[in-house]
Order: structure tokens, then C-alpha cells, then sequence
């Protein structure tokens, strides 16, 4: 992306920002009829065109609107004018715009650009469009031009892998696909097979995989910094590329969705590919547990008693409940043999928080007050918000087991979020600062660039935020 500090004496193409305030300020200016079709609301565009030039009129709404809220303009502008934009010099008109102001709008003109399949045929990607802003040094532009980069290329590799067909993304196709990106990325790869698996001693995450047709990919990424004494971050991000629900199987409506069953691993690559494209002076250690949930006769069955990784035993109710399975190994495996000053799991975990949160914010659960209000405040920052739930000790009861030591579900109809959590919590190895996301109902759903419910990026963002600004 080109962002240059000038301007010429002429423009074909012009984008000109406005409050709603600003415009009321400076209407009188323009043609008088214009303000029949323009008023400078969020998301509204007017069209003004003569032999020179097209402008276009761009509401940002209100005065005090939310950084994001410059992002989520920019986004819509370049996903509905994408036929018309041209790949020219372009003039960016907005006097009174703030520096973080003009970065989340730059962001969201290329945020705008996705579509599945990816490809830079937008306009916006093309060699001859430039934007021309004058209100910021042109060492600022380029630290811009980089963090956008960065953040669209994590983004973008996140969405394209979540909305990618349930035959497009076996075990093997995501492994070689992590391969290349360590080597492009310069992350440590390492992946243990079904039988490094056994010998580890796995258990819950074998447990999902052995019914699979497909070895098990039990993946570590590492990412490391010259820093001397780096904060180090441990990420497991949910990986279950197709969710059938196992034997418990699910209802034949809208499984074509469980493709989308590994949001929590596409947050964690995508914030891996901006720490290293940015040169974070921090450490990560991820881990992504792969396998898909099949039905066959190898398939673990409802009634079963696994043995987790950290010895810990299992009784398996309803094998539909498999990511708390794979995240428990995930987590423990991380605490056991990495030091990690934060630990962080994100995953497509349960319906109960969808039926919650719809499409509003992940249901979080944290046992660090300061890592809790940390992620609120990413989550605000990004609009990736999170809300925080309890992890009351009085839920542990409800899936206490008489042949293990838990269950895998509470039978109870009610909090599956907040049981799946307190689950998990019996994997961190008593981690002081460990948080997770349950973001069933944030990483998929509807968004502009598609007809069905795509991928929606989330998690991206508020990881980047969180590492690039944690203290």
C-alpha cells in the first residue's frame, strides 16, 4: 500500500471524510444541492462527478465516534464501490482527522478488500493507486502503511482458512500450509503425529482424533524476539476442521457451518504472522491441536474414560463436546513444558455462548483480574469485544464424575460456556494468569463481502492489540 505525505494540483479521484459536524461546518462550500443526498452519517457516500474528477463525499457520523468506528467505514466504502474505485492517484481530504483516526480508516479500505478466494484484484491493491494524506509525516505514513500490511496479511490468512470447504482443509493441507509459514515467518515448527501422540500421552486429543481417517497434527508455532527477557505469551487456539459432533452427531441443518469449527487456531496464526511481520519485541508459543470430529467405527464413544495429558480422567457424555477435550491436552501440554507469563485459549466452543452473545462479543473467563480487564479494554479498542463471565467454584460439581474425575458435560440445560471453561481450568496446571474466549458466535457470521455467514476475522485484531501493548 502506497500512503504518501503530498499533494498535486490535480486529482481524478478524491476522497473527502466528514462528520457530521464538520460537514454542517462547511456544506455551504460545495454545491448547494448536495446536501439533499449527504449529511455526513456513518456509512453514508454521495457521488460527485465532472470532467476532471469523481469525489467522494464519505460520512464518518458522529464527532466523537470510536477509532473502530473510521475502520468500519473504511471497510464498507471499499467493499461496496469496489466496481467504480479507480487505481489512480487519490487524494484524501480530512483537515481534522487524528493520526490513529486515519490508520483505522487506511485499515479498513484494505480490510475491505477480502473476498474467499483472496485475491489483490481490488483496486486498492493495484500499482497505480497511491493515497495522498498531507496532515502526516511521511515517516508516520510508513509505519501505517506497515501495521496495515501486517494486520490484513494475519487477517486475511485467518479468514481464508475459516471459510476455506471442509475438503479443502484436511489435517495435511493446514500442516503444509503452517510449514510454509514458518519458514516465511521465521516461527519453530513442530507437529506430533497420532503415534509422538500416544507416546506423550495425549489422551484427550486422541480421543477426538481416533476417529478420524486423518493422523493427528498436534502443532507447535514459535515465535521468538532478540528481546532479553521478552514477555512470553502462550496461545491454544481451538483447531477442529470439520465438527460432525462424533457418534453424538449433530443436526443436519446448518452443519455446512462446523467448517468454521477453528476460529480459535485462525486467531492464533493470524496474530503470529503480525508479531513477526511487525518484529514484536515479545515471545510466543502456540499451540493448535488439529484433527476433525468424524463419525466411524474407530470413533470414541459417549460412556468412555480418557486420560488426559496431565493424568488427569475423563468420562466422556457427549463426544460433540470434543474442543474442551482437544484444549485440555493443548493446555496442559503449553504449562507443563513452556514458561509463559500469560496463557490464553481461544475457541468456537459452545452454542450456550452464542444463544448468550449472539454476534455481539466472546464470552471470556479469566483467574487474573489485571489479564481481564486488559482484554476488555483490547476488545473495546478493536471492536473484538469480550464480556467477562464467572468462574465460580460452584459449578464444578456439575461435572464431577462417579467413574473419573469429571465429566465432559454437565447434563444440566443451563451455563455449557461457563462449565466448558471451569473444565478447562483443570488443565492449566494452576497458570496465575491464564484467560479463555469461547467465540462461537463472533468468528463466523454475516459480513459484507459474502451472501452466507463467512468468516469475520475476529480475534485477530484484539491478540494484536493485547501483545503489542501489554505491560
Amino acid at each position: 500500500m502506497k500512503l504518501y505525505n503530498k499533494v498535486d494540483k490535480q486529482y481524478s479521484q478524491i476522497f473527502e471524510l466528514f462528520t457530521e459536524e464538520s460537514w454542517k461546518n462547511n456544506s455551504k462550500k460545495y454545491n448547494k444541492n448536495t446536501v439533499h443526498f449527504f449529511s455526513g452519517k456513518k456509512n453514508e457516500v454521495f457521488v460527485q462527478t465532472n470532467e476532471e474528477s469523481i469525489i467522494y463525499f464519505i460520512g464518518l457520523g458522529k464527532e466523537n465516534s470510536e477509532n473502530f468506528e473510521f475502520q468500519q467505514v473504511g471497510m464498507k466504502f471499499s467493499q461496496s464501490h469496489k466496481k467504480n474505485i479507480q487505481s489512480v492517484k487519490t487524494l484524501l481530504s480530512a483537515y481534522f482527522i487524528l493520526e490513529k483516526q486515519f490508520e483505522e480508516f487506511v485499515k479498513g479500505l484494505y480490510l475491505g478488500t477480502y473476498h474467499y478466494p483472496f485475491e489483490e484484484n481490488h483496486p486498492f491493491w493495484k500499482d497505480a493507486f497511491e493515497l495522498h494524506f498531507s496532515n502526516i509525516s511521511q515517516k508516520k505514513l510508513d509505519k501505517i502503511s506497515e501495521r496495515t500490511s501486517a494486520i490484513c496479511e494475519g487477517q486475511f490468512a485467518c479468514q481464508e482458512w475459516l471459510n476455506k470447504p471442509a475438503n479443502f482443509k484436511k489435517p495435511d493441507m493446514l500442516s503444509d500450509f503452517l510449514k510454509n509459514t514458518a519458514k516465511k515467518y521465521n516461527l519453530k515448527y513442530t507437529c506430533f503425529n497420532k503415534k509422538k501422540c500416544e507416546s506423550l500421552g495425549l489422551g484427550a486429543f486422541l480421543a477426538v482424533n481416533q476417529g478420524s481417517a486423518y493422523d493427528a497434527a498436534f502443532t507447535i508455532l514459535e515465535y521468538k524476539s532478540s528481546e532479553k527477557n521478552a514477555k512470553t505469551f502462550g496461545l491454544v487456539g481451538k483447531c477442529v476442521l470439520f465438527d460432525t459432533g462424533g457418534i453424538s452427531i449433530k443436526p443436519s441443518d446448518n452443519m455446512h457451518y462446523m467448517k468454521s469449527d477453528m476460529g480459535g487456531a485462525t486467531a492464533v496464526i493470524g496474530a503470529l504472522i503480525y508479531a513477526s511481520k511487525m518484529q514484536l519485541p515479545i515471545n510466543i508459543t502456540a499451540i493448535l491441536p488439529i484433527t476433525d470430529n468424524a463419525v466411524s467405527e474407530n470413533a470414541y464413544l459417549p460412556s468412555d474414560v480418557i486420560t488426559a495429558y496431565n493424568g488427569k480422567t475423563i468420562e466422556v457424555l457427549n463426544t460433540d463436546a470434543e474442543g474442551r477435550m482437544t484444549l485440555a491436552d493443548g493446555l496442559s501440554y503449553l504449562t507443563k513444558n513452556y514458561k509463559t507469563e500469560v496463557l490464553i485459549d481461544l475457541a468456537t466452543l459452545t452454542g450456550s455462548s452464542v444463544r448468550m452473545f449472539g454476534d455481539t462479543c466472546g464470552a471470556m473467563f479469566s483467574n487474573n483480574e489485571e489479564l481481564k480487564n486488559t482484554l476488555i479494554k483490547s476488545g473495546n479498542k478493536t471492536n473484538q469485544r469480550v464480556w467477562n463471565l464467572p468462574l465460580w467454584d460452584i459449578w464444578l460439581e456439575d461435572f464431577k464424575s462417579d467413574v473419573a474425575d469429571f465429566k465432559n458435560i454437565s447434563m444440566k440445560p443451563i451455563g455449557d460456556c461457563i462449565i466448558a471453561a471451569k473444565f478447562l481450568e483443570q488443565f492449566i496446571e494452576n497458570h496465575p494468569n491464564w484467560a479463555h474466549l469461547d467465540i462461537a458466535g463472533v468468528a463466523f457470521g454475516n459480513v459484507g463481502y459474502a451472501k452466507e455467514k463467512a468468516a469475520t476475522g475476529y480475534g485477530v485484531q484484539l491478540l494484536a492489540d493485547l501483545i503489542e501493548n501489554y505491560h
